[in-house]
């Protein structure tokens, strides 16, 4: 295969240009607003920067084609193949990774698992003639089979799908290349009978089963030491302000096809051969070069972020003092187009990419649900076996990566090793950083599915709370970096361990834990947590804010964004957080020239968009979870300000969906819960996205 050499030279990287103008801010509104942070608008070059990579596998300056470097794992020393990111050879079925089967169970423990199961079943109360009861039936079947014969677990869920219609491609979703074998894992190990086999069948059986409310907890011995009473006299500031970079979600595609049909009937669109089923012989929207609202980004957009960034943040010379990366590098392909190989090379592109085009400062990382292989699935430690640790190839590699890289030591690194990619930094500031595996309460991990009523299986939730003990103990801040929100409308995390975290960040705060950072929405939104569980909802209850970042990928229906935060280095309080996003509708008019690429520009100021609401706030006073609260309450009075978070949660996208009435009162809503029992309890259901 012939490779393309890039020409590396005094040049580097393409000259860029600048507009003055803004789609979205007049001049001098932007002017006032961003300070000293940079220019209000940058636009990138047309033209790809060949020279951040020394080889192409096909020529980076053609424009029919999204540039496809050659990558080299650092780790493995792998040099990553065409075949693997080539837009026209996208796989079929991942037949190259071994694929882990619950093995065989002996006579002795089917017994024991049978009699288990009649005594749940006999003692549950919701069966009856009822669907729910039909449901966890059929699951006992489903659970022996599992046991007697494991390697027939995915032929009988393909059966089932075929049969009910759950899927046009039961084979290739369930089959033992897809997800079959992971329900076979699953299943062998739930209660069927009790609650795991009710909350299976209400999230993945379209609702048989009613979903079950959070099980009391006892937390008579969770914690080492009460909250301190009186608490102690608060951080000073420091007068100096930090700046630090929020990216969440890229979502790199990198088989991401230029001109193949962005309106697909069957995800993910961009993609060769993937047709719209209304007109498969002629396409009727192209996928633009740099991307758009259905699809997840091309390389020439994540390169074009990660350009703009340093310029419109003030950060080209001194850099970011550290960056969190709140989870899913990795793009929405299918379980069939998936492998190992597949997620360590978009990790390896994208750790690299930040590394040598953000400057200096330390990147923190949590992992997201896209970011394995299986997505979204991590088996908890309790497992038996090679089944506990069948995921360990991938939190190796992560670990090693993010050593490679010099943003973690190696203690630090070990701990993300043996805590399924979580871990804890200790900085020199004061300042510690404990990133979580949110997989672990996020509804589509079917092993969470296994032994319901503990609401810490895997143990997280134990490593979260010693790691904030630590912190108590030394009189140090923290922070807490995850993936998926624990709260917000309550549709992402499972009951039970979303409200032991909140006990958790009630008994820490806000002392000890100073902020909270999350993605995965892919919007621009934020949770509050309030002392005793929100069974009051004030100013003076609120303990603390987590903030859910905005996305780069512009999927679904959104503009491309990132955020940086001002933030005392003394206190280790937000100060100001600015939000940047690029017009996803441009792109199409950019695709006949090499002139400009993306304009990415200043949205808004938090502090200047709410600030309003909140008068006696002074400039350097923080915009922590009082404040916040205090901001719900001027949206309460003022439905505009309600409105421009609506805007600014779409990232000022033109296909926001409008949001009226009841849709205005959830969104107030859904800032104050932080646990799927807050908002159960208390908000609209289903007002996420609009009216």
């Amino acid at each position: 295969m012939r490779l393309y050499r890039s020409a590396l030279g005094a040049a580097g990287f393409a000259q860029v240009a600048f507009l003055a103008n803004s789609a979205l801010l007049p001049q001098a509104s932007v002017a006032s607003t961003c300070g000293a942070l940079g220019p209000p608008v940058f636009t990138v070059s047309g033209a790809f920067p060949t020279s951040i990579y020394t080889q192409y596998y096909n020529d980076p300056t053609a424009t029919s084609a999204q540039p496809q470097p050659v990558i080299t794992d650092p780790i493995t020393r792998k040099v990553y193949p065409y075949d693997l990111s080539n837009p026209d050879t996208v796989p079929l079925s991942n037949t190259h990774d071994p694929q882990v089967i619950f093995p065989k169970a002996s006579s002795e423990e089917l017994l024991d698992a049978a009699f288990s199961q009649v005594l749940s079943v006999a003692s549950n109360p919701t069966f009856g003639s009822n669907s729910c009861a039909r449901c966890q039936a059929a699951l006992q079947a489903g659970k022996f089979l599992a046991m007697a014969a494991p390697e027939q677990g995915p032929a009988l869920v393909v059966q089932l799908c075929e049969h009910f219609g759950y899927k046009k491609d039961c084979t290739t979703e369930y089959g033992i290349s897809g997800v079959g074998q992971i329900i076979t894992q699953a299943i062998a190990h739930a209660d069927v009978g009790g609650l795991d086999g009710q909350m299976i069948c209400a999230r993945f059986f379209a609702g048989l089963c009613p979903a079950a409310t959070a099980s009391p907890l006892d937390l008579s011995e969770w914690f080492a030491k009460p909250k301190p009473n009186p608490l102690p006299p608060p951080r000073k500031a420091s007068g100096k302000r930090m700046k630090i970079l929020h990216l969440s979600d890229l979502h790199i595609d990198p088989r991401y096809a230029n001109g193949a049909e962005a309106t697909c009937t069957t995800r993910p669109c961009c993609r060769a051969g993937n047709v719209n089923a209304k007109s498969p012989n002629e396409t009727i929207f192209p996928a633009p070069r740099y991307g758009t609202f259905t699809c997840d980004p091309p390389l020439s957009l994540i390169v074009s972020a990660l350009e703009a960034i340093p310029v419109l943040t003030g950060t080209e010379k001194a850099g970011f003092d550290f960056t969190l990366y709140t989870g899913d590098l990795v793009g929405h392909d299918g379980e069939h187009q998936m492998s190992r190989d597949f997620v360590t090379y978009s990790e390896t592109l994208v750790f690299d990419l930040l590394k040598r085009m953000l400057g200096t400062g330390p990147v923190y990382a949590a992992l997201g649900n896209h970011d394995s292989y299986h997505k979204s699935q991590h088996p908890p430690n309790s497992l038996s076996g090679e089944l506990s640790a069948q995921f360990d190839w991938h939190y190796k590699h992560l670990a090693a990566l993010w050593e490679y890289q010099g943003w973690l030591d190696h203690s630090a690194a070990d701990l993300a090793r043996k805590h399924n990619a979580a871990y804890m930094v200790r900085r020199e500031d004061g300042l510690r950083i404990i990133t979580l595996n949110t997989d672990f309460w996020y509804i589509a991990n079917y092993f969470n599915y296994i032994n319901m009523t503990d609401p810490d299986l895997s143990g997280m939730l134990r490593f979260l709370t010693d790691e904030l003990q630590d912190a108590e103990d030394a009189g140090d801040a923290a922070w807490i970096v995850g993936h998926v929100p624990a709260g917000w409308d309550g549709t992402h995390a499972l009951p039970n361990p979303s409200n032991l975290f909140y006990q958790i960040v009630d008994r820490f705060s806000p002392h000890v834990l100073k902020a909270m950072f999350f993605g995965h929405t892919h919007q621009d939104q934020l949770m509050l947590y309030y002392a005793n569980n929100a069974t009051e909802i004030s100013a003076s209850a609120a303990n603390a804010a987590a903030w859910i970042g905005p996305s780069i990928t512009p999927m679904t229906n959104l503009n491309s964004g990132f955020r940086m935060y001002e933030v005392d280095s003394g206190s280790f309080e937000v100060l100001d957080a600015y939000t940047w996003i690029s017009d996803v509708s441009s792109y199409p008019a950019l695709d006949a020239q090499t002139d400009f690429g993306p304009a990415f520009e200043f949205e808004y100021s938090t502090r200047d968009a709410y600030g309003a609401g909140v008068p006696d706030w002074g400039p350097d006073d923080p915009l922590n979870a009082t404040w916040w609260h205090r901001v719900t309450e001027a949206m309460e009075k003022d439905s505009s300000l309600t409105t421009d978070f609506v805007k600014y949660q779409g990232k000022s996208s033109i296909l926001t969906p409008s949001c009226t009435g009841e849709c205005l009162g959830a969104r107030i809503c859904y800032i104050r819960s932080g646990s799927v029992p807050v908002a159960r309890q208390n908000c609209y259901p289903g007002r996420t996205s609009g009216g």
